[in-house]
């Protein structure tokens, strides 16, 4: 829960700076339009993202136009437009931002010893006055100048300093220390955030920022590790989008900050109920898939098929659940029904759906949820509600499908080997037929004889998938009397049976309303 408002300190408060429309975007195949770019901007703005990083203005034109036209639509945000050190890409930047409320200008260049050597085939001294030409190029044209010594955790730390120290003097606000390759660990990255605002001249005057990259799976506690270092912004996207395995996820670090303030007591301007629509909408403009085991925003955050869990759940949802659902935006949790689950949710299931079994039909409508749970990969509620359905019209059959093998393909004829229960006597009987369902239809004459005429024959799938549960439906006529019955089942076959065998139970009841008599076996 969040802090009162009048309980949180200015010291505490954690800027949270999106780069989504720029480092997301340039993960392989992430590009946006125009137009899904200032949807992503403008949801961006409306749960309170203190900065947008809109792009790259000197990377294209289009690049340029995005950050542009995100700079007239934004209302709050600052927006920010990401510069190398020459004075082409500050320019371009500031010309980008200019109609924005509140913009910045993020400048950057490598500090490494590899970077400088390989990258930038500069010597230390040469990129030392190049910060200090960036960020004072920048600074002319904007009071709001961000500076990020780019893979900074592996840069000596007598010239980090030295660096910082520039860009500081030079005017920077913001002094960002990316870990661009995601190589550090917390312990270490917490160090480096601790040693600089120990030994940089003005530390106390800027605000330190982190950018961290994914690559070991570490880019949010790395960032966490830089707030309790004494950072107070965080650089990350939504959905952890970004280059390679991505940056710190936008959510994740939102999340545990507010869930764990007992040991992180910092606080951020972000609306956390809009966190799941953002993952949707930035998932759907980038096809981008969220893995379903993403934390909090995953397809199964929230969900629960275990049956322990479940039944935990039900009792009391912090058994299982450290956030609400509703924090992040989504409507409930979620008991997904499965081979995992147990009795009690399966109950509480069918109270939702509107069912109210006694014990028996309860049993064996659970029964028959764990036989489909263990051939189905997913069972819905639909299929749930076939299955109890049919449950509840055939509990008290006097017919009842017990097996059935079916042998069909391009050879022909079909054969269909049946096994009935007929008012508990078991019967099998063999048929052929033009075709399985043919088939299946006479193995039941033969054991249950009648001058039923097949009115309709129809299936339809429950649910989607390869998998789907069958449901058929069977129209019988005889003299003047129809039935209708149905059957559901993964198996079509088996499903046709079962509602054929559903409609004639129907039938013999309607029979014996004119003149009872005991069920023979043919």
């Amino acid at each position: 829960m969040d802090k009162p408002s009048e309980t949180r300190s200015a010291e505490d408060r954690v800027i949270i700076f999106d780069t989504t429309l720029r480092d997301g975007e340039q993960s392989p195949g992430a590009s946006m339009t125009l137009e899904e770019k200032l949807q992503v901007a403008e949801i961006l703005d409306d749960m309170g993202v203190d900065i947008i990083e809109a792009g790259f203005p000197i990377a294209s034109n289009g690049d340029f136009e995005a950050v542009n036209e995100i700079a007239k639509l934004v209302k709050t945000a600052t927006v920010a437009g990401l510069a190398r050190a020459g004075a082409k890409d500050i320019d371009r930047a500031a010309e980008a931002i200019k109609p924005a409320k509140r913009g910045r200008i993020h400048t950057f260049i490598s500090t490494s010893p590899v970077h400088m050597k390989y990258k930038l085939q500069m010597e230390p001294e040469q990129v030392y006055e190049a910060v200090i030409a960036s960020v004072t190029r920048a600074r002319n044209h904007t009071d709001d100048v961000e500076w990020s010594p780019e893979d900074g955790t592996r840069t000596e730390h007598d010239f980090l300093c030295r660096c910082v120290e520039a860009a500081i003097k030079a005017g920077a606000g913001t002094i960002n220390v990316p870990d661009t390759v995601g190589y550090s660990v917390p312990e270490e990255y917490y160090a480096l955030i601790e040693m600089l605002r120990e030994r940089v001249p003005g530390a106390d005057q800027v605000v330190f920022s982190t950018h961290c990259h994914n690559d070991l799976g570490m880019a949010v506690a790395n960032s966490l590790a830089g707030v309790r270092a004494g950072a107070r912004q965080i650089e990350c996207a939504v959905n952890g989008l970004g280059e390679r395995a991505g940056n710190a996820a936008l959510e994740e670090v939102v999340m545990a900050l507010k869930t764990r303030e007992d040991v992180m007591p910092f606080w951020t301007g972000v609306d956390s109920t809009y966190l799941t629509r953002a993952s949707k909408l930035v998932s759907a403009v980038t096809s981008f898939p969220v893995q379903y085991n993403k934390a909090i925003v995953g397809q199964n955050a929230f969900a629960h098929e275990s049956g322990i869990h479940q039944d935990g759940m039900l009792k009391h949802t912090e058994t299982y659940e450290i956030m609400t659902p509703e924090s992040v935006g989504v409507s409930a949790t979620s008991l997904v029904m499965g081979k995992h689950s147990g009795r009690h949710a399966f109950r509480e299931k069918l109270k939702g759906l509107g069912y109210e079994l006694g014990e028996n039909a309860f049993e064996d409508a659970f029964r028959r949820f764990k036989d489909l749970a263990d051939r189905k990969k997913h069972v819905y509620d639909e299929d749930i509600e076939a299955l109890v359905d049919e449950e509840i019209g055939t509990a008290d059959d006097r017919i009842k499908v017990m097996a059935l093998t079916v042998i069909a393909g391009t050879g022909g004829p079909q054969k269909a080997t049946l096994t009935l229960d007929i008012e508990g006597t078991h019967t099998t009987r063999e048929a052929t037929g033009n075709g399985p369902v043919d088939a299946i239809f006479n193995a039941i004459k033969e054991m249950v004889p009648h001058e039923a005429v097949l009115a309709l024959y129809q299936v339809h799938a429950v649910t989607e998938g390869t998998d789907a549960q069958a449901e058929v439906t069977v129209k019988l006529e005889e003299a003047g009397k129809t039935v209708i019955g149905r059957g559901a089942d993964p198996d079509t076959l088996v499903a046709s049976a079962r509602a054929y065998i559903h409609a004639l139970n129907k039938l013999v009841v309607k029979r014996a309303r004119t003149k009872p008599e005991a069920l023979q076996a043919g």
